[in-house]
């Protein structure tokens, strides 16, 4: 092969930073990056120009610096346009090709670059490696494991057992679990739940019974075991505490969660709580608030979690003396008539109407009433705080007000009949008193002037979502108060 001139020396150069300009300029929007390698060899090529200076009287120099620049040049020119078929040209219409890919193959047209510079130097590239059986065992016992890495990373590509972004087990233990950050040729790195980054080799994740989280489909299942009390019917438990988990933190309403008497134990009945969630990377933070809402959810219907018995000596102490009934009483008529619905109840009225019902306990972000269900009572907050809003259409959630201590909601369906008008939401932990028609219908006998009061405020409430919430129009929108006032005396018969 005649030797290189300056001419074709620059001939190559000029056709490797045309190859990169051109995947430059024709790459897709955030992956121009990939071209840091041809970019780093076209940078390499001139620094053998230095060569014939440093060796003067060394004839050979000037060839092999000829050789070495064509070898940069050609390994750089091979590698752009590598990332212009299968990255400008290939991504456009199909997925993007994955790292490991362009990894391997910028490798090989490396390999291919360096034969070629070796023969065009007048080296027998092909007998240099394939006659030498002792330089050939060394290669393959030292690449070995970085052999088996590559071919298992290609494999992993090939029948996608995960990709990036998936939440995979990725060994037998429990606590292996990470998030798929990166894949390359060597290995697969993934971020557990601690931050903590592990690097897993590809040729071990091929030999492993993998877990993908996400995949097929986006959610997984969460399961939560709960003990019960054998008294209370299972039916019954598995009501509350399905209505307890909707709603909360990452929950699915489909796939619906679901729960069955998994077990009978010492404690009592263990129920088992199945629940969806695409959450998987803030696990810990759903089966946490679900557990809440169903403490919360047992404790309002006064079902309390069994806990071990064990056979004990104590020593007998004097017994703390609870509270009288009678104290609970004067102190919840208390915090009763600071509610401006009820104070101008006398304190006898107020006792009598704290005797009927107890206060029930919501967690924080947990739906005290829903919107479009049915309603025979009202709420007065005693500690707290709520939000109070209403779906304007299936994905517009409008808040219309935040009611503090002293306030009441859900009177609309208490005093009309109606489904609940909207979704009243716990913002801390809150404390309600819920008022029963058949006490309701008592206190209006004694206090008719709070028919009035209350009429006002319904209809001052409607007019106030019909602001609020474009086209939520209400069948009673078009009624004055006194014409709501006279529809309630008619529901109460009064």
């Amino acid at each position: 092969m005649m030797a290189w001139n300056d001419t074709e020396t620059t001939r190559q150069l000029l056709g490797a930073v045309l190859a990169l300009v051109l995947f430059v300029i024709t790459a897709p929007r955030g992956r121009r990056w990939v071209a840091r390698s041809p970019f780093v060899l076209l940078l390499l090529s001139p620094i053998p120009v230095v060569l014939p200076l440093l060796f003067p009287s060394v004839q050979s120099a000037v060839g092999f610096s000829q050789q070495a620049i064509r070898f940069f040049a050609l390994a750089s020119l091979l590698q752009s346009l590598v990332l212009v078929v299968f990255v400008s040209g290939w991504e456009r219409i199909r997925d993007p090709v994955p790292k490991i890919f362009l990894d391997v193959l910028g490798f090989a047209v490396v390999g291919v670059a360096l034969v070629t510079a070796l023969w065009e130097a007048g080296v027998a590239a092909g007998e240099l490696f394939a006659g030498s059986a002792v330089l050939t065992a060394v290669l393959g016992f030292a690449l070995r494991d970085t052999l088996g890495n590559v071919a298992a990373g290609l494999a992993i590509h090939a029948e996608h057992p995960f990709e990036l972004n998936d939440w995979i087990q990725y060994d037998t233990h429990a606590e292996h679990i990470g998030k798929v950050v990166e894949i390359n040729w060597r290995a697969t790195k993934v971020i557990t739940l601690d931050l903590a980054y592990v690097d897993i080799p590809n040729s071990q994740l091929a030999q492993a019974s993998i877990r993908n989280f996400t995949k097929p489909d986006p959610w997984s299942r969460r399961s939560l075991f709960i003990v019960a009390p054998y008294e209370v019917p299972p039916q019954k438990v598995q009501a509350i505490m399905l209505d307890a988990v909707r709603g909360s933190f990452g929950v699915l309403d489909s796939p619906a969660p679901s729960v069955i008497t998994n077990d009978y134990t010492d404690r009592g009945i263990e129920y088992w709580i199945r629940i969806f969630t695409t959450e998987f990377g803030q696990r810990d933070r759903v089966d946490g608030m679900a557990r809440d809402r169903i403490f919360y959810a047992l404790a309002r219907n006064g079902i309390r979690i069994p806990v071990s018995t064990h056979q004990v000596r104590l020593t007998q102490l004097p017994a703390i003396a609870e509270a009288p009934r009678i104290t609970i009483v004067a102190e919840r008529a208390r915090r009763l008539g600071a509610a401006g619905v009820l104070g101008m109840l006398s304190r006898e009225q107020l006792e009598k109407i704290a005797s009927e019902q107890d206060e029930q306990t919501y967690a924080e972000g947990e739906q005290i009433i829903r919107q479009g269900e049915p309603g025979t009572s009202m709420f007065i907050i005693t500690e707290g705080e709520v939000t109070v809003g209403v779906e304007a259409s299936e994905k517009e959630h409008v808040q219309l007000r935040r009611l503090q201590v002293g306030e009441y909601f859900g009177e609309m369906s208490l005093m009309t009949g109606e489904p609940r008008s909207a979704t009243v939401t716990a913002t801390t932990e809150t404390r309600v008193f819920e008022v029963t028609r058949t006490s309701f219908r008592e206190i209006l006998e004694q206090q008719p002037s709070l028919l009035e009061k209350i009429g006002e405020n319904i209809h001052r409430r409607l007019l106030e979502r019909e602001e609020a919430v474009e086209g939520a129009r209400s069948q009673r929108l078009g009624e004055t108060s006194s014409d709501i006032l006279t529809s309630m005396k008619e529901f109460f018969g009064l």
